[in-house]
């Protein structure tokens, strides 16, 4: 009896440490990253990126935007979880804090934040893991990941306060998930646009952040995802998005959804459990070779 005991405690033993050393070898690789640090012309700038490493990196890196009208941040149900899951599957994460109108930062500043973002994981490969860099964002983030695919190549906001940089600026992929896209005033998001362009903005600049507007011909690879029965940004936002990126050639898959609301991020709520909207999201990921 007492060396049945002694099998089963030392098997126990074995067992428990096995558990955590497996807990430890799916651990991701934490840093904070301040993606202004040592920049002159913006000293004071505390922007923060959290990045996490997965165990076994497959070589992609996804910059991640929460949504929040342009004026706050969804850090949590947008962020984190789908930095978890992203995390999972092999896949090094970037979780953008870019400055909002809470704290008084208007345009050009996101557009600023999500470019140097951009930089510094095309230029530290060794550091991030990746030779791939996508971008994902949620509702206003959606708008900003998307505008990141539209004007990598177009519009270098790096240049204006005397960044040089030879890496692109565009991402290689680009998700944008019920984004806010156009600043027109039949079906625009009225709080996203004041954050970003104020009270007033003029038609120019209404057309010039009206997604549907500006998309090029060399749109990287769009995921475009919306609910039909989105209360708070429009649906015909993402309708009018995807008919551009149809008109422009674009590589893109529109998922759309009967249901489901907004801002369900990548929680595991109800809406999560009922389309396995992230898992279709893979599907696509896979097949282009991200993933």
């Amino acid at each position: 009896m007492k060396k049945l005991a002694f099998v089963f405690i030392f098997f126990g033993l074995a067992f428990i440490c096995f558990a955590k050393d497996q807990t430890k070898n799916h651990a991701a690789e934490k840093h904070s990253v301040y993606i202004w640090s040592g920049i002159k012309s913006m000293r004071g700038e505390r922007v923060l990126m959290e990045v996490s490493i997965p165990q076994k990196p497959n070589g992609t890196a996804v910059i991640i935007c929460p949504g929040g009208s342009y004026h706050h941040l969804g850090i949590f149900n947008e962020g984190r979880t789908s930095a978890k899951w992203f995390n999972s599957n092999g896949v090094t994460t970037c979780l953008l804090w870019y400055r909002v109108a809470k704290n008084n930062y208007h345009y050009p500043a996101q557009m600023q934040d999500i470019q140097r973002a951009i930089q510094l994981v095309r230029e530290n490969p060794y550091f991030y893991k990746a030779k791939k860099v996508g971008v994902i964002g949620f509702s206003a983030g959606g708008h900003l990941a998307a505008w990141s695919g539209m004007f990598g190549e177009r519009s270098n906001e790096l240049v204006k306060i005397g960044i040089e940089t030879s890496v692109s600026l565009k991402p290689d992929f680009v998700i944008p998930v019920y984004p806010v896209v156009s600043m027109q005033d039949d079906i625009g998001h009225k709080w996203s646009r004041k954050s970003l362009l104020g009270k007033n903005p003029s038609q120019q600049k209404k057309d010039l952040f009206s997604l549907e507007l500006q998309v090029p011909n060399d749109m990287p690879p769009t995921y475009l995802v919306a609910c039909k029965d989105d209360p708070v940004v429009l649906f015909e936002n993402s309708v009018r998005l995807s008919k551009a990126l149809e008109e422009a050639g674009a590589d893109f898959v529109f998922k759309q959804y009967p249901e489901g609301g907004h801002g369900f991020g990548m929680v595991n709520n109800k809406f999560l459990k009922r389309y396995h909207w992230n898992e279709e999201l893979k599907e696509w990921l896979v097949a282009k070779g991200f993933m």
